[in-house]
Parts: C-alpha cells; structure tokens; sequence
C-alpha cells in the first residue's frame, strides 16, 4: 500500500513538473500584447477525492516504523481492507467500485486547472480563466488554441523551439478556422509552429489564407458533381503562381 500510495504521489508530481515546463514555454509567447498565460494546477475540491487520499494517507501513516500495539496494527489493517475491498468490487455495488477506483487512482482528476493572463512588466494577474463562461468567441477560441498547445506539449513531451527531436510529431486538426477569427486562428498556428509540430489542416477553401503562411503544401479535393473526390497536390509555391494566375 506504501508502495502504490507513493507511485500515486510520483504520477502527481510529474504533472506539476510538466506544468512548470510548459509554463516556462509559455511565458515566450505573447497571449495578447504584453501578456502571457500561465497555467495553474490546483488541488481539487472534489470531496470523493479528497476522501480517498486522505485514506490512502491515513493507511501508510507510520507504517514504515511501525508499532507493537496490537490496537495499532488492526486499525491499520482493517484501512487497508476498507480500499482493497472497494478497488476490487463490493457485493451489490461492484459498479459503483469501478467507477470510483478509475477516478480516484486518475491523478489528473487530483487537480483542477485553470490559466492566468499576467502582464509581462510585473507578472501581475490581468485575468484569470478557469472556464471559457461569459469570455467573447475571440477569447475562447484564444484559450483553446492555448491548453490545446499545452495539452499536445504535455502529452508528447515537447518544448516551445525545439527544433531536434525524435518523435513523429504529426496532428491532424479537422474542420479546421471554420468559424473562427483570422487572429486567433493565426495565434493557434503560431503556437503550433513553436512546438514545431507537422500538422495536416483540414479547412474550408476561403480560409486557406490564414494558413497559408504556415504551410509547405496544398492538397485541393473536388467533388465534380458529387459522383468521386479527387485529391491534387500542390507545393505553397505552385498554390500561390497557380493563385496570381487566375487572381491576375
């Protein structure tokens, strides 16, 4: 139980560090003009828990120095029981078991999470966020392209700029800018390319002049009257010769 109760607490100190390392990341890039996004991880609320990690605690209090008092010993292990015996299904209520064990062993539901807008002069809080509610479409989809960034650094392990790495760093992003603003679309773009991700966007033709800064190659599917797609490939350079023809 020690041994699980401290593998629990690693998973959770790994987030914060990845947190603390995309939050150095972060700081690179401006949020809005002189401002930055910090994300912040705190404790949950969650009662379920907060109960449960208190157990967990209450189970490996003193257990490595442990006690002759025999009162001692069987408290401690009918705690132990009490979890063991939830973690592998209660009679009656065994579904109820699972859906508790997968939450509370989830260390990501360990912490509630949030982001704070700071001014770059003095780190001071402009906003906080720990939800999208009453924030304009420009700002939701800000933030989104924000903790997807986050999110996509977190998962694979990337830093803003780094330009060596070994991983296949491919994401598909579909029905891509649809009803989006330019601006942000081109933030979450910029965002992308500091991680230096290869990414495959799947947009609507009229938006295709926000991505294009940011793209090497075009892929144009027709569907002439709707009997069979098919896909023309063009480098940005053939797209845009191919663009001022036609425009010219």
């Amino acid at each position: 139980m020690a041994n699980f109760h401290s593998q629990l607490n690693r998973e959770r100190e790994t987030i914060k560090e990845r947190i603390a390392r995309i939050n150095e990341s972060l700081t690179r890039s401006d949020y809005n003009t002189g401002r930055y996004i910090v994300l912040e991880a705190q404790p949950t609320p969650d009662a379920v828990i907060r109960d449960f990690q208190n157990e967990l605690r209450a189970c490996t209090e003193g257990a490595l120095t442990g006690s002759e008092d025999s009162q001692y010993s069987e408290a401690k292990f009918l705690q132990v029981k009490h979890i063991i015996g939830r973690f592998r299904g209660r009679e009656g209520i065994s579904e109820q078991d699972r859906r508790w064990a997968a939450k509370v062993t989830d260390v990501r539901n360990w912490f509630v999470f949030a982001a704070s807008e700071r001014w770059r002069e003095d780190n001071s809080e402009y906003e906080h966020y720990s939800d999208s509610g009453g924030k304009s479409g420009g700002q939701k989809e800000k933030l989104a392209y924000t903790i997807l960034a986050a999110s996509l650094a977190y998962q694979f392990g990337l830093e803003w700029g780094a330009v060596r790495s070994r991983p296949f760093r491919f994401v598909v992003i579909d029905e891509a800018f649809g009803r989006g603003s330019d601006e942000s679309a081109q933030y979450g773009l910029r965002l992308f390319a500091q991680l230096n991700l290869q990414i495959l966007i799947v947009t609507p033709l009229q938006k295709i002049h926000i991505i294009e800064p940011f793209i090497s190659s075009v892929g144009f599917v027709h569907n002439e009257e709707g009997r069979a797609s098919k896909l023309r490939n063009l480098s940005i350079e053939e797209y845009r010769a191919e663009k001022a023809r036609i425009t010219g």
